[in-house]
């Protein structure tokens, strides 16, 4: 039985649809024919593939929910397309995009707004990623605190979740947000 393998579309499509030049396409392609032979990756090797970054710590709860934001369709995998998407409006989009972006990643059951359980669930994956290893040492309350006081600033009319109008407006006025917004603008 012969593996099915994905073809990505023309590399002329991505360069209009992605903030990539063409020879970044083709780098970008060939690592990750190199980690995903098939031309697709499934959550299982997304995480594999993710935890390698964070040794200290278990990345698995929050590459999950990454690979969730990163597999557009919904289809249980992320195609070369559907990640050089996601990388382009990263570390290439507008703060706008980002944003947006970012919304779907913290927005976990994408019913358009983000619970404060859902807050503290991408935000328990991000300490659990960085590990005991962090300094100074966290305590086991830092996420929930960390979400109190963040979702307490976003949550402007008081109903209980945010709208993507109220993650955006607040992410823009807060100046160590935006900051960290432009820290990967010129990785690749």
């Amino acid at each position: 039985m012969s593996t099915v393998r994905h073809r990505p579309e023309g590399l002329e499509q991505l360069e209009v649809q992605t903030r990539f030049s063409r020879k970044e396409l083709q780098i970008l392609y060939r690592g990750f024919k190199n980690e995903c032979p098939s031309g697709v990756v499934n959550e299982d090797t997304f995480k594999d593939i993710y935890s390698q970054f964070f040794p200290q710590g278990d990345a698995s709860t929050y590459a999950h929910f990454l690979f969730n934001a990163f597999d557009t369709d919904h289809n249980g995998s992320v195609s070369f397309e559907d990640f050089v998407m996601g990388l382009s409006i990263l570390l290439r989009g507008s703060v706008q995009e980002k944003l947006n972006w970012a919304f779907n990643l913290y927005d976990i059951n994408k019913d358009g707004y983000i619970t404060k359980e859902e807050m503290l669930d991408i935000m328990k994956a991000i300490y659990d990623m960085m590990g005991k290893c962090t300094y100074p040492i966290l305590k086991d309350e830092a996420p929930r605190q960390h979400v109190e006081i963040f979702f307490q600033k976003m949550d402007k009319n008081k109903d209980g979740v945010v709208t993507i109008d109220e993650f955006i407006d607040c992410c823009q006025n807060d100046e160590n947000i935006m900051r960290s917004m432009q820290l990967f603008e010129n990785v690749i």
